[in-house]
């Protein structure tokens, strides 16, 4: 069993007990960074194209599909 202990920025420690190994727990954490961008990346993404999806010229592009 490895213990795990986790400190998210400004919380309370969070010990979890798991029977993965180390280098699993390693690529879970990189795993879930990755996604964390891809998130960023889309809320961003949405933010700027916002405009464009929402206009009438898009609309009308899109109108017959």
């Amino acid at each position: 069993m490895t213990k795990v202990i986790i400190k998210p920025e400004n919380q309370e420690e969070i010990v979890i007990s798991t029977s993965l190994s180390p280098q699993e727990i390693e690529k879970l954490i990189k795993l879930n960074e990755l996604s964390k961008e891809k998130l960023e990346t889309a809320i961003l993404s949405e933010k700027a194209l916002k405009d464009d999806w929402l206009s009438l010229k898009e609309d009308k592009a899109w109108k017959d599909l």
